[in-house]
């Protein structure tokens, strides 16, 4: 589900809407001054939802005429008029009756009354505000909406938006319900950041994961044969994901991890009792049906029929008085219990030859009533529940813990076709999962580890700008969208405020939008160019150890739950691989880049073509990834060619350059760096591979 419409199927309280932040107030307040400017333009105009969401705001509109680009320029003039009008954003606190009368006048959501036109989301949204909350109007000049704010004091205050796109939406996410357009714009609070923020998008247009992920050969999407949503990793990405997956076994190994390895499928039950079943059933792959008893269950049907038809010919079953009919009409449990009252009716004689087949019917038919049902499997969609059942399959001591649990699991989450988006929205992703099983007293210092493991992570790729999102529960969602242990909630949640705030990490706190089983941080971080991505989650689950009944001794012999650390600092491959594309724009560092190294030769001497091969096999020999371009072409077009590759150092090597030993070196983007010795450069650049140097 999208994030917008996730907001709308999770109404806000109050107290979340207080917590708006001074930009989150400014563009929602632009988002009336645009319903107020498409009212003047086109007065039946039905409007449903306007938030503010990440980079801007939307307001979803049912109108007749099809809005488009071309109409932003009148939308934006007319707002520009009700900016300068400078008018109160005032707000009217109202009973349900005339808030009910007013939506069916037209008013709610309107310039004015509008009696052949009744504000009908409105009327909807009406019915989802619980009894006893105060009901709000807020009022802009003309424009009177339903909203329970807030808002800035004026819209004067608004100095800077734009009209940015116009889509379809159904009402509330549904595909049942009407279809929407939806106006999507942004504001800033002056000029200057509306600038910035628009240079910002046009460069992320040249750093689209998409785009340089084509034009690099990093992966492809095979929508006809693999599916939508599953990357095939080329050679190329394939290194990457390697290098990768390479970090974080030697960082996780340093700090004390074992590795596990875990099966693509598990049973039904598996996630029935970790609660992702039925919690997170619409984001998993439909169930596998496995009858691995059918053959025997044909068998023993085809056998019943056959006993059946020999009583009923031999008169055993005559008592009972039955028909066809009624036979087929019985259940299992019915059909078994029919034959039993028969076989144990004594006053009703029958032969031994008549009871021996009874008895062989009866047998028969409990067995099949007894044979269980197929089973249903289904593919992964998160490792935890697997990690759980390998803590449970030892048993486990207070001397065992921590105990860290890591693996590269494969998992798949059905996400929505219309949801996917090149690698940032998968089916299938590979994530640096783990999962730290520890007590209590544990706790504080495996999470701030897991904290210090992340800030190492940013260090090595560059990323200054970064900030945790602490995300804690609600109380209204307890039973509901969290698990019902409110004393383990406040307790878990203060122990990672106290941690964060120790540890002096950059974090902000978020209500409601914690893991059904336990608070969480989700990493977000700025790219090169200052744009925001989620990478990476950390979760505390108090509550699905006990499902599965994780237990360890501790020290007074008692058998206590853990405490489960849910941590994955470079998320996924797919996501944080496309999230590197942009941020590097396709242009890694040394230890990341796809080719490495790339040698040159200028000439086609046989000595000098046998010197190159000696520092390329030299190279190779040092796991480099080293190619060559020991071609016909001019020197200056294969540097162009290794440039267009994006090779991130070109050693190029002339007559001269063997004469003496040495390298010519060119690195990408930054040119010619001069001659070297040759056992120079490559220690260098084995040297810069294993420290990861920026």
């Amino acid at each position: 589900m999208p994030e917008e419409n996730q907001q709308l199927k999770e109404r806000k309280t109050l107290d979340e809407r207080e917590q708006m932040s001074e930009l989150e107030r400014l563009r929602h307040s632009c988002a009336h001054v645009m319903a107020t400017a498409i009212l003047r333009l086109w007065p039946d105009a039905q409007f449903a939802y306007g938030p503010p969401v990440e980079n801007g705001f939307y307001y979803d509109v049912e109108l007749d005429h099809r809005i488009s680009p071309e109409d932003f320029e009148a939308i934006e003039a007319e707002m520009k008029k009700e900016i300068k009008a400078n008018n109160v954003f005032e707000k009217l606190v109202v009973t349900r009756d005339q808030a009910i009368a007013d939506a069916k006048s037209g008013r709610l959501g309107g310039l004015s009354e509008r009696p052949d036109n009744e504000s009908k989301f409105k009327l909807d949204l009406l019915d989802q505000i619980p009894e006893g909350e105060p009901i709000s109007y807020y009022r802009n000049g003309d424009f009177v909406d339903l909203c329970a704010g807030p808002h800035v004091m004026r819209t004067g205050n608004i100095k800077a938006f734009k009209l940015t796109s116009v889509a379809s939406a159904y009402y509330k996410g549904d595909e049942n319900n009407p279809q929407l357009q939806r106006i999507y714009g942004t504001a800033f609070k002056n000029k200057t950041e509306l600038e910035a923020y628009f240079t910002m998008l046009e460069e992320a247009k040249k750093r689209d994961h998409r785009k340089l992920g084509a034009e690099m050969g990093l992966y492809t999407i095979d929508a006809e044969y693999t599916g939508p949503g599953m990357p095939l990793w080329l050679p190329k990405g394939t290194a990457i994901v390697e290098e990768l997956e390479k970090l974080a076994k030697e960082t996780e190994f340093a700090a004390g991890y074992v590795r596990v390895r875990t099966p693509h499928l598990a049973k039904e039950k598996m996630y029935r009792t970790s609660g992702h079943l039925p919690y997170y059933a619409d984001s998993m792959f439909p169930p596998m049906t496995l009858d691995e008893l059918a053959a025997k269950r044909s068998e023993l049907v085809e056998k019943k029929r056959h006993l059946w038809e020999h009583c009923w010919a031999s008169g055993a079953v005559e008592a009972l008085k039955l028909t066809s009919a009624h036979l087929e009409a019985l259940n299992p449990s019915q059909e078994l219990q029919l034959l039993e009252r028969r076989i144990n009716t004594p006053e009703v004689e029958v032969s031994s030859e008549q009871m021996g087949c009874l008895q062989e019917l009866r047998d028969v038919a409990r067995e099949l009533f007894q044979m269980p049902l197929a089973e249903s499997y289904y593919l992964k969609a998160m490792n935890c529940p697997h990690h759980h059942r390998i803590f449970a399959a030892e048993p486990r001591s207070y001397r065992d813990l921590p105990l860290r649990l890591a693996e590269y699991g494969c998992c798949y989450r059905y996400e929505q076709s219309g949801e996917l988006f090149g690698l940032m929205r998968v089916r299938s992703l590979n994530m640096n999962d783990a999962h730290i099983y520890c007590t209590e007293e544990q706790f504080a210092e495996e999470f701030r580890a897991v904290n210090d493991m992340y800030l190492k992570y940013f260090r090595i790729f560059g990323l200054e700008k970064y900030v945790m999102r602490f995300s804690t529960h609600s109380k209204e969602g307890l039973g509901k969208k969290y698990v019902d242990e409110p004393e383990l909630w406040l307790k878990t949640e203060d122990m990672v405020r106290r941690v964060l705030q120790e540890s002096g990490i950059n974090y902000v706190e978020v209500a409601n939008e914690a893991a059904f089983y336990g608070p969480k941080i989700d990493v977000q971080v700025w790219s090169a160019i200052g744009r925001e991505f989620t990478i990476a989650t950390n979760q505390v689950d108090f509550a699905v150890p006990a499902k599965f009944g994780l237990q360890y001794k501790d020290r007074d012999n008692s058998f206590k739950t853990p405490l489960c650390i849910h941590r994955a600092p470079l998320g996924t491959h797919e996501r944080f691989i496309g999230f590197l594309i942009e941020h590097y724009a396709g242009n890694f560092p040394l230890w990341l880049a796809p080719e490495q190294v790339r040698v040159l030769t200028i000439g086609e001497d046989e000595a000098l073509i046998a010197y190159a091969k000696g520092i390329l096999n030299e190279l190779r020999g040092h796991q480099v990834r080293a190619e060559a371009d020991f071609s016909h072409d001019p020197i200056k077009a294969k540097v162009a060619e290794a440039e267009k590759a994006r090779v991130h150092t070109m050693l190029a090597i002339g007559p001269r350059d063997m004469e003496n030993g040495n390298v010519s070196v060119r690195l990408h983007g930054k040119g010619h760096q001069g001659a070297k010795p040759k056992g120079e450069v490559v220690s260098d650049i084995v040297a810069a591979i294993r420290e990861r140097r920026a």
